[in-house]
C-alpha cells in the first residue's frame, strides 16, 4: 500500500512559511491526482491490506470513559506502557495535539481519539492473516495489561455515558475548531469526536483505481449493515442498527457522506472538497467559508488545502490508497470479516468487475436505510449473503499466503451466524 500522503499542520501552529503556490482549480486537481488518489498499479502487483481499529476504554463500574492520562489512577497511557513493557512499543509525542502515541515494531501506531478512544493503525501487509494476527495481539496485550474493572468496549458509540459526562483528552486547535464548527450544526459532533469507534479498512487502487473507488463507495451501506454495532446510546435504545452511522450522517452532509457517482472521480472529490466548510480557517461572518470561497478570494497555500483535506471524512476517503470508514468496530476474534469482504471483492479482478454490477451505483439512500434497519432491509437483505459469498471466494482465489484457512473459516462463521440470518452484533 502506498504511503498516506503527507498532510502538514495549519499555520496557527508555527509552520515556516512554505513557497507560495498560487492556487487554482487545476493546481488542486494536479494535487489530488499525484498525491491522494492512488495510481493504477501492474497487473501482478501483490496486493497490500491495512486496518485502523478503535476501541473505548472505559471503568467497567461506572461505565465512565479513561483518561487518557492522570496523576492519580488508572489511565490508558499507564495500561499502554505496561503493555509494551519488554514488546519493543515505542512511545512518542504526537505532532497533533501533543499528546503521548505508540509506535510499534512494525511501523504500527497507537493513538488517541479525542474522548480517549485508543486507535490501532495497523502497519499495511501483503498478507491479511499477519494484519489480523498482529491487530489481535495488540488489542491482547492492551486488554491483558488492564487492571480489573477496566473494559475495552468494542462497538460503534459508548452506550452507557451521555456526552456531558465525556471529557475531551486532546487540547489541540485543530479540535477546538472542528467541535466549534459541528456543535453550530447539531450534537453529533462531540458525540462523533469523543464516542465512536470504527473499524477502517485500507485498500490499494489496483490495476483500476477508479473502478475501486466506485465499488467501495456502493458498498459502504452493506459494511454499516453487516457490522451494525452501535444500537444502544445513553443506556437507550436509539432505533438505529447503527446509531454510530446516523451520527456521521448528521455531522456535517458537506464533508460526509458516499461518491463514486460520477465517472471521473478526482473532478468529483475535487467539487466536494471545495465545497466543505473550511473550518480550520478564520470564519467569515459568524461561520466557516468553504474552501472554494476561500479560492476565490485569492491568499490560500497548498498547506491549507492539504490540511483541509484531512478535516474531509466521507465513507471512502482518499489517502494515496482507500480508507473505506463505514463498519463499526467488532469484536477482535471477528477482525478477519470485515476484511475479507473488502479484500474478496477489490482485490480478484472477477470480482470486482462483478461487484460492479451486482452493487450498482453507490446509493446515498440505502446508507440511511442501512444503519437505521440494517440487514432486515429488504435490499441489503438480499445482496449481503451473495457480497459475502463472492468475497469468500475471491480470498481462496487469492491464495493462502494473501489469507489463510484459518481466517476464511471465521468470516464464513461471522457470515453463517449474523449475515445469512438477516442479523447483526447490533441485534444480540
Amino acid at each position: 500500500m502506498t504511503a498516506a500522503p503527507s498532510l502538514h499542520r495549519p499555520r496557527e501552529e508555527g509552520n515556516a512559511p512554505e513557497t507560495l503556490t498560487v492556487l487554482d482549480r487545476c493546481v488542486l486537481a494536479h494535487t489530488l491526482r499525484e498525491r491522494v488518489f492512488p495510481a493504477p498499479q501492474a497487473a501482478g502487483h501483490a496486493p497490500r491490506i491495512g486496518a485502523e481499529v478503535e476501541v473505548i476504554p472505559i471503568d467497567a463500574r461506572s461505565g465512565r470513559p479513561l483518561p487518557l492520562e492522570t496523576r492519580n489512577g488508572v489511565c490508558s497511557m499507564s495500561i499502554l506502557r505496561r503493555a509494551g513493557a519488554g514488546a519493543g512499543w515505542c512511545e512518542r509525542r504526537s505532532a497533533k495535539a501533543n499528546v503521548p502515541e505508540v509506535v510499534l515494531p512494525d511501523g504500527g501506531r497507537i493513538t488517541f481519539e479525542p474522548g480517549g478512544q485508543i486507535e490501532i493503525s495497523a502497519a499495511p501487509n501483503v498478507s491479511l492473516s499477519v494484519l489480523v494476527a498482529r491487530l489481535q495481539d495488540t488489542i491482547a496485550a492492551i486488554a491483558g495489561a488492564a487492571p480489573t474493572g477496566v473494559e475495552l468496549l468494542s462497538c460503534g458509540i459508548d452506550p452507557r455515558t451521555p456526552i456531558d459526562d465525556v471529557a475531551p483528552q486532546l487540547d489541540a486547535e485543530r479540535y477546538r475548531r472542528m467541535l466549534r464548527h459541528f456543535d453550530r450544526i447539531g450534537p453529533s459532533g462531540a458525540r462523533m469526536m469523543r464516542q465512536t469507534a470504527s473499524f477502517q479498512v485500507c485498500v490499494d487502487g489496483g490495476v483500476r483505481p477508479e473502478r475501486t473507488w466506485r465499488v467501495l463507495n456502493a458498498l459502504a451501506p452493506y459494511m454499516v449493515a453487516i457490522f451494525a454495532n452501535s444500537p444502544r446510546y445513553d443506556r437507550r435504545e436509539t432505533g438505529h442498527r447503527s446509531f454510530r452511522s446516523h451520527i456521521w450522517r448528521t455531522l456535517d452532509a458537506r464533508r460526509t457522506g458516499l461518491l463514486g457517482r460520477r465517472d471521473d472521480a478526482v473532478e468529483e472529490y475535487l467539487e466536494f472538497a471545495l465545497d466543505a466548510p473550511a473550518f480550520l480557517m478564520p470564519d467569515i461572518g459568524d461561520s466557516a467559508a468553504s474552501f472554494g470561497e476561500w479560492l476565490a478570494r485569492g491568499g490560500v497555500r497548498l498547506d491549507d488545502w492539504n490540511v483541509h483535506l484531512s478535516t474531509l471524512f466521507p465513507e471512502v476517503r482518499p489517502r494515496g490508497y482507500f480508507e473505506l470508514r463505514s463498519a463499526d468496530v467488532v469484536s477482535p476474534e471477528w477482525y478477519a470479516a470485515p476484511l475479507i469482504l473488502v479484500a474478496g471483492l477489490v482485490y480478484h479482478r472477477p470480482n470486482l468487475d462483478a461487484a460492479m454490477d451486482v452493487l450498482g451505483a453507490p446509493d446515498p439512500a440505502l446508507l440511511v436505510r442501512a444503519g437505521r434497519d440494517g440487514l432486515t432491509d429488504p435490499v441489503l437483505g438480499a445482496i449481503a449473503p451473495t457480497l459475502c459469498d463472492m468475497a469468500l471466494e475471491g480470498c481462496v482465489a487469492l491464495g493462502d499466503e494473501f489469507v489463510e484457512q484459518a481466517d476464511l473459516e471465521c468470516a464464513a462463521e461471522y457470515f453463517d451466524r449474523y449475515t445469512r440470518r438477516g442479523l447483526s452484533p447490533a441485534d444480540e
